[in-house]
């Protein structure tokens, strides 16, 4: 099953921002205010909000406007991505004279809807070389990605993040081989992936148990690199060929590392909106202060020679 991830840090507006909102999740909460207005009592306020239509928002099932100006969107999809823009209007009042001056202020937001699988697996292996020079560990190194992505294709899913190192290894009664050690990830939306979703609103599933298929591949495909270097060479053994046993995998949960990551951004936030929320209270009592005197403050191939 999916992992939801509740997106529930409250973003304070500085200057125009980008925000990135799982499919089918929650937006954050957008506040209709800037940091030093937030500081400040504001009179007669009043938020108007406009969608990527270009179409004043109001209050609905999926829309969810507070009486404070503040906007979530609730299951983000693909066609909510684009501007969402704010005007704040509120009033200045002069003492002696009563005299009100509206004053108006616009924030502007951007947010994109995204995909991901709810895990990954990131996987490292090794081949022996004949050197670190030359051009033949790149050629392994893009021929291998070439049948790995082959491999797996027909699952929409495709090598990312591919990257490799030439290392000397000593290696007990052999003295001093040369290995690459290679290192990538395997992620389910590959070009055209959204074809395998068969136009599910809820594609998760599906790309998980793809991902799930094309690990099983990968980790058949170098066991059968292991069998051929055991049983087919006899006594001619190739320069580069893989190295047994050197196949690993990891899980990556992308859906825990989002959470974690929302978490502390909303810790972070939380300890602004307290400390300004103090900052508030202390001018207010610093204002009564006057007036009463008080105080407070991210799988390789065989290569034969």
């Amino acid at each position: 099953m999916r992992a939801w991830v509740l997106l529930s840090a409250v973003l304070w507006y500085l200057t125009g921002v980008k925000l990135y909102v799982k499919l089918h999740h929650h937006s954050p909460v957008l506040v209709c205010m800037d940091f030093r207005r937030a500081k400040k009592e504001t009179v007669d306020p009043t938020y108007i909000w406009i969608g990527p239509n270009e179409k004043p928002l109001t209050g609905n099932n999926q829309i969810n406007i507070t009486k404070t100006g503040k906007l979530m969107v609730k299951d983000f999809l693909e066609a909510l991505s684009g501007l969402y823009t704010c005007t704040l209007s509120y009033k200045t009042v002069k003492a002696e004279t009563q005299e009100e001056t509206i004053v108006k202020q616009r924030y502007d937001f951007m947010i994109f809807a995204y995909r991901e699988p709810d895990y990954s697996y990131q996987m490292a292996v090794r081949f022996t070389t004949k050197s670190c020079e030359g051009r033949y560990n790149d050629l392994l190194f893009r021929v291998l990605k070439k049948i790995l992505d082959n491999l797996i294709s027909d699952l929409s899913c495709h090598v990312i993040e591919p990257s490799y190192k030439c290392h000397f290894v000593k290696i007990p009664k052999h003295g001093l081989i040369h290995e690459l050690f290679i290192a990538f990830q395997v992620n389910p939306f590959a070009p055209g992936w959204k074809g395998a979703c068969n136009d599910s609103a809820d594609c998760e599933d599906i790309t998980n148990h793809n991902i799930l298929q094309a690990r099983d591949r990968i980790e058949e495909f170098f066991r059968s690199q292991a069998y051929i270097y055991y049983h087919n060479f006899n006594k001619t053994i190739p320069a580069m060929h893989f190295v047994d046993h050197s196949f690993q995998v990891w899980l990556v949960v992308l859906g825990l590392l989002v959470l974690m990551l929302m978490l502390l951004v909303k810790t972070a936030f939380l300890s602004v909106f307290m400390e300004l929320n103090l900052a508030h209270k202390l001018q207010t009592k610093n204002r009564n202060m006057k007036t009463r005197g008080e105080s407070i403050v991210t799988c390789l191939w065989r290569w034969g020679t």
